[in-house]
């Protein structure tokens, strides 16, 4: 049986039109060695398994190829070309720097280059992993690398060009190799298999393109062992399963569960993924570099960018048509943040369970959850006092001559209920940037139920070249008026509590600050508000419009109101000691300083 050659050295290139994805490199040596213009000392750096060190030995043949062909190759014929072939030439010497890096060892190949080559015109070291020379053996190799013998060239390789002293790369001249783009190394692939006589799917050879990272020699290696665990069926299956890969089909799966605001499945497809052993944080990446694609998907500029099969190519496509751009980069940034608090969550899992929901949540109508995506929705319950009949009769002869345009924002709106019709609020115009209103305020006023319902806006959406805006159609709607049916103190601080509660996010400060604040009745339809400073003041005049409406519609008093002022300075409250409380609750309660009396109790 013949001796078993791995593809990274059977398929190693042997000329430089055979180097894959290096093809501005290549070209440069090649003139180089077509022009004579050769240099004394050479630097090849770059990640590993892109080419470095083959090209080295390809450029070490060709500049001292007796017969070298157009443009530089080898001929691979002459004395010279077939010595190096064997393995038996002693004008080019390899060097491995990770072993070889002591001062002696230099000295040994400083020595060796003061000798003439036997066959050709130069004498050619290569270096590999020359970072790992040490300090001493730099200092060493400093002076025969800047000025070397006339018959001495020096290519150096590494993988961390960093480590090198300035001095060294001030002495060369540096080619960077890349990595190799994915359809380079599905070419490449595709040309071993065909030589191999192994059947393949393009779908499989992409996915161990882009687990090879950019390095040719990894893919071949990969390649290996799927043939041998697929028998020479390589197949997208085969891969993902020999690899460890999570199939692309769970994300498109996620996706559509997501768009379709499903979360129970949405957590059954990860907890799915969990039990064949991924790991959470594998997941989110792999689920945001999916978003990722989605994205690049949408516009045929960007689409070159997306390193797939054909046939996967036009499901992205498809999937991306449905999708949004607002929706695809809000979720990339809550699958990014999650993959950052990942290593320190206590809890891996809920986190990404969490971003799940809230992924899924952005997808929610105003009937299914709160903008915000995180919680139950808060309902009002209706108020029960009916509306007086005069004000019922006003609302139903009402006229076209008594409507007015009332302009809605298009954020979020709910629908109508069974028992009440809601009724969009407008903003003063004399606010210039008037805060949001809660999610309560915004979506409606509690009618009755023989009162007509309202008409929802419409929302038309103009798409550009450049950006997306957002018209809003003005609705005449017929006036809606309230009562003037009495209420509690209590019932006003109640409609105050739910305000605050239904507050937006980034009002949350706020809405903490009206919790605290109890109202005070200052007559029968008017409470009033005391804040410590200006500030507070000028916070609270900004929601007064929208605080005042909510309150008129959920007392059902269209005179309700509630002013706000700042505290006076002989209202402010001094901290009393304990002596001065304890004679104030003597003077309050008679029963308690008869027993103090009795039992001669007294603060020490």
């Amino acid at each position: 049986m013949d001796n078993y050659i791995v593809s990274a050295r059977k398929y190693r290139p042997r000329t430089f039109d055979s180097v894959v994805g290096q093809h501005a490199l290549t070209t440069t040596l090649k003139n180089a060695i077509a022009t004579g213009k050769l240099a004394h000392a050479y630097l090849f750096c770059g990640p590993r398994g892109v080419g470095k060190t083959t090209c080295a030995r390809i450029f070490a043949k060709a500049i001292n190829c007796m017969n070298p062909g157009h443009g530089g190759e080898p001929c691979d014929a002459c004395e010279s070309c077939k010595s190096f072939n064997e393995n038996r030439s002693f004008n080019i010497v390899e060097l491995d720097a990770a072993s070889n890096n002591s001062v002696d060892d230099i000295r040994i190949l400083i020595e060796q280059a003061q000798m003439p080559p036997q066959v050709g015109k130069y004498k050619v070291f290569i270096i590999d992993e020359v970072h790992m020379l040490s300090p001493g053996a730099f200092n060493a190799f400093l002076k025969t690398l800047e000025e070397p013998p006339a018959h001495v060239i020096f290519i150096l390789a590494t993988t961390e060009k960093h480590k090198l002293l300035p001095t060294i790369l001030s002495r060369c001249q540096i080619y960077d190799f890349k990595r190799m783009e994915v359809p380079d190394i599905v070419n490449h692939l595709k040309y071993v298999a065909a030589d191999a006589g192994v059947t393949y799917e393009e779908a499989a050879l992409n996915v161990i393109a882009q687990k090879a990272d950019g390095g040719m020699r990894d893919a071949l290696s990969i390649f290996d062992q799927v043939v041998g665990f697929s028998e020479g069926n390589v197949t997208y299956q085969k891969v993902i399963e020999d690899l460890n890969v999570l199939d692309y089909e769970y994300y498109f799966k996620l996706t559509d569960c997501l768009l379709q605001a499903d979360v129970p499945q949405s957590l059954l497809l990860f907890n799915e993924i969990l039990s064949k052993g991924f790991s959470g944080q594998h997941f989110i990446g792999g689920f945001a570099t999916h978003l990722r694609d989605l994205l690049v998907s949408r516009d045929a500029s960007t689409l070159p960018l997306l390193d797939v099969a054909e046939s996967v190519r036009q499901r992205y496509r498809e999937q991306a048509a449905r999708c949004t751009p607002r929706f695809l980069m809000a979720a990339i940034r809550i699958c990014n943040d999650c993959e950052i608090q990942y290593r320190t969550a206590g809890n891996k899992r809920l986190l990404v369970e969490i971003a799940l929901m809230r992924t899924a949540g952005m997808m929610m109508t105003a009937d299914d959850a709160p903008p915000s995506g995180l919680g139950p929705t808060q309902a009002i319950p209706p108020v029960t006092a009916q509306k007086p009949k005069s004000v019922a009769a006003a609302t139903q002869q009402a006229t076209p001559a008594n409507t007015t345009s009332r302009p809605q924002s298009t954020s979020s709106h709910t629908e109508n209920t069974a028992n009440s019709s809601h009724t969009p609020q407008a903003q003063p115009a004399s606010k210039p940037s008037p805060a949001p209103q809660p999610a309560a305020a915004k979506a409606a006023t509690t009618q009755s139920t023989n009162a007509a319902p309202s008409k929802r806006l419409k929302t038309l959406s103009i798409s550009g070249s450049s950006q997306q805006q957002t018209a809003t159609e003005t609705v005449v709607q017929p006036k809606q008026e309230v009562g003037n049916n009495p209420f509690q103190i209590t019932d006003l601080r109640m409609a105050w509590r739910e305000y605050a509660d239904h507050l937006p996010q980034e009002w949350r400060a706020m809405a903490e600050r009206m919790k605290g604040i109890e109202p005070q009745p200052k007559d029968a339809v008017t409470a009033e508000v005391v804040v410590e400073n200006k500030l507070v003041l000028d916070q609270f005049h900004r929601l007064e419009p929208y605080i005042n409406t909510y309150l008129q519609a959920r007392l059902n008093n269209g005179q309700a109101t509630i002013q706000y002022r700042i505290r006076e300075a002989d209202e402010r409250h001094r901290a009393f000691s304990e002596k001065e409380k304890l004679a104030a609750m003597l003077e309050k309660s008679a029963p308690l300083k008869a027993l103090c009396e009795k039992l001669s109790l007294s603060l020490a």
